[in-house]
């Protein structure tokens, strides 16, 4: 199923299409509460993570995948000021607890806010939330969301948009593959622990790859650093950025050791495609 975006309104031009990296953490942030360990006391600005989001802008306009608990925050320091459109990887907290931030990028909106994410993702953002849902009974000042489930590849203002289906917890949860003809082919994966031989299949010939990297040691819902690193070599993109970082990688070190192809990311990073 295809959505083409009619809102004329929502296509904003950018002069080259560029990730920004929101935040970069797992679902606890990075310092955490009540710890003194060497990365959460770091002074080194790459150690101080927020809970992991991107945003993707290009020819399309401006697209937020997902929106956390720091959305405000993360709004605030990097001056976004408008969003066309909403995707989400999963229902999980960290990803979804920013909901009721997006009011603020309704008040200017002559059209509601579109929100692609899997049918059962949606129906969860209606029971977590259902003042903001249905449209009719809108409040003036509030979100005002239009759901737009997808079933397979999409289309958003000329940006192609592939779902990718993940293994990671037990929550249906996606990754994305994005293509244009500004930027090449990016996907990105901040929760995963597996991807089934199907979802492998549609990662291959990237530019960019946005991989979730938990930690050292392995996780039962998480990839490992060894793990997403096995990932990076068989798939060979052009540049992998690892996310969903834990506290028990200190950026500096970790980064440093890294092969050349791969990085850590980092909150306010951004990649020019």
């Amino acid at each position: 199923m295809q959505f083409l975006a009619s809102d004329a309104t929502m296509t904003l031009p950018r002069s080259q299409s560029q990730l920004l990296f929101l935040g970069t953490a797992t679902s606890v942030g990075v310092p955490v509460i009540g710890c003194s360990c060497s990365t959460c006391s770091s002074t080194h600005p790459h150690d101080k993570r927020s809970r992991s989001s991107v945003l993707l802008e290009g020819p399309w306009g401006t697209l937020l995948v997902d929106s956390g608990p720091d959305l405000r925050q993360q709004a605030l320091r990097e001056k976004i000021t408008r969003i066309d459109a909403v995707l989400y990887t999963h229902e999980h907290l960290d990803h979804v607890a920013g909901f009721d931030e997006l009011r603020a990028f309704c008040w200017r909106r002559d059209h509601p806010l579109p929100l692609y994410a899997a049918p059962e993702t949606l129906a969860s953002l209606e029971r977590m939330y259902p003042w903001a849902f249905p449209l009719e009974d809108h409040q003036p000042g509030y979100i005002r969301p239009e759901a737009r489930p997808f079933h397979g590849s999409f289309e958003f203002n000329t940006l192609q948009i592939t779902p990718i289906k993940v293994l990671h917890g037990s929550v249906p949860t996606y990754g994305f593959r994005f293509e244009h003809p500004s930027m090449g082919a990016l996907a990105y994966l901040p929760d995963v622990k597996k991807i089934p031989p199907a979802s492998l299949d549609l990662l291959h010939n990237l530019d960019t790859l946005v991989i979730d990297a938990l930690r050292h040691q392995e996780h039962p819902t998480h990839l490992s650093l060894p793990e997403a690193l096995e990932i990076s070599h068989l798939l060979k993109p052009k540049h992998t950025y690892l996310t969903h970082l834990s506290h028990e990688l200190k950026w500096q070190e970790t980064n440093a050791s890294l092969p050349p192809q791969v990085s850590l990311a980092h909150d306010s990073l951004r990649i020019y495609l």
